[in-house]
C-alpha cells in the first residue's frame, strides 16, 4: 500500500542502510553524516532513507545538557561504558544501543511555495513506520506518554507504551527527519537508564525543565508485537522500513537520483561530528 503523503518534488528516496555497521565508537559520526547529507540534498542531491544503529550510546537533547548536574550525569554514564553526546536536533535524552534502529529521512524542501509546516515533516515519518509495522496486525498511536523518556506530541506508542520517538532538523534547503525506534530487549531497563540520569542530573532543577521518567512507560517492538525475538526484531523491522522505502521508489527513476549522490568521506564526517562536540560540549 503507498503512503498517501507527496514527498517534496514527488521524488525517490534513496536507501542507506548502515545497520550492519557498528563499528562506529563516536555517536555523532551518525548525526555528522546526516547533518553532510541534508547539505547535500538541499544542493540538488537526492532525499535520503538513512538507516543506523550504534553499539552504546547516550544522547542528550540541549535541555539535558544545561541541567544543574548534567557533567556528573555525564560522568555516571560513562562509568556505565555509554558514549554520550548532546544532539542538535530537537528532543531529550535518549539511550542508544544495537537494539535501536534509528532512521533519519532527509528530504528537500519544495523548490515551489513556502516549506512545509514541521507537523507535516513529523506526519511523513509516523505513516512510514505505521506502514512498516502494518503487518504486525497492532495500531500504531501517536501522543504524548506520560512517563516516557524524550517525550513529544509525536511519540509512537502501542497500547499505551512507547517504542518510538522523532525529532526534527531543519537547514536552509532541506530537513532531517530522525526517529529511534526501540526494536528489541527491554523497554523499560532503558527507561530506567534514563531515569538514573535525571536522577543525577537534575538534582536541585525545577521539573518542568527535565521529565519525569517511569519505568512502565515503555516497551519495545519485540514485546508489543510479534515482529520477532532478539536480533530478528531488528532484522525484521528494517526489512519492512525497506520495503517502504521500495514502494516510493516504484516508477521512479532511481539512476538519475543516484546519480546525484555522493557519499562524505569519512575525514569529513569526523570533521562535522568534531565540530558538532565542540558546540554543545558539557565541559
Amino acid at each position: 500500500m503507498n503512503i498517501p503523503l507527496i514527498l517534496p518534488e514527488d521524488q525517490p528516496v534513496l536507501l542507506l542502510d548502515r545497520t550492519d555497521n557498528l563499528s562506529h565508537q563516536d555517536v555523532l559520526y551518525h548525526f555528522a553524516l546526516d547533518e553532510l547529507l541534508c547539505r547535500l540534498t538541499g544542493e540538488g542531491g537526492p532525499a535520503v532513507c538513512h538507516l543506523w544503529r550504534h553499539p552504546r550510546a547516550f544522547v542528550m537533547g540541549v535541555r539535558d545538557s544545561r541541567l544543574p548536574e548534567a557533567l556528573q550525569g555525564e560522568v555516571h554514564l560513562r562509568y556505565l561504558g555509554y558514549d554520550t553526546a548532546v544532539r542538535h536536533s530537537g528532543g531529550a535524552a535518549v539511550p542508544l544501543d544495537a537494539g535501536v534502529v534509528n532512521l533519519s529521512l532527509i528530504l528537500p524542501f519544495s523548490s515551489a511555495g513556502p516549506a512545509p509546516d514541521f507537523h507535516q515533516d513529523f506526519e511523513i515519518m509516523v505513516e512510514l513506520i505505521r506502514e512498516a509495522l502494518r503487518g504486525t496486525g497492532q495500531n500504531v498511536d501517536t501522543g504524548e506518554i506520560a512517563g516516557a523518556f524524550c517525550p513529544g506530541t509525536f511519540d509512537l506508542s502501542i497500547g499505551g507504551l512507547k517504542f518510538c520517538g522523532i525529532a526534527q532538523r531543519r537547514q536552509r534547503k532541506a530537513f532531517i527527519i530522525q526517529a529511534f525506534i526501540i526494536a528489541e530487549g527491554s523497554g523499560s531497563e532503558r527507561a530506567r537508564l534514563v531515569r538514573s540520569f535525571y536522577d543525577i542530573a537534575a538534582e536541585g532543577a525545577d521539573p518542568k525543565h527535565y521529565p519525569l521518567v517511569e519505568a512502565d512507560s515503555t516497551a519495545s517492538l519485540e514485546e508489543l508485537t510479534n515482529i520477532g525475538i532478539g536480533f530478528d526484531a531488528v532484522r525484521q523491522f528494517t526489512a519492512a522500513v525497506k520495503g517502504v522505502i521500495r514502494g516510493w521508489q516504484a516508477g521512479k527513476d532511481l539512476a538519475e537520483a543516484a546519480s546525484r549522490f555522493t557519499m562524505p568521506g569519512d575525514e569529513d564526517i569526523r570533521f562535522m561530528a568534531d565540530q558538532m562536540r565542540q558546540r554543545y560540549n558539557l565541559n
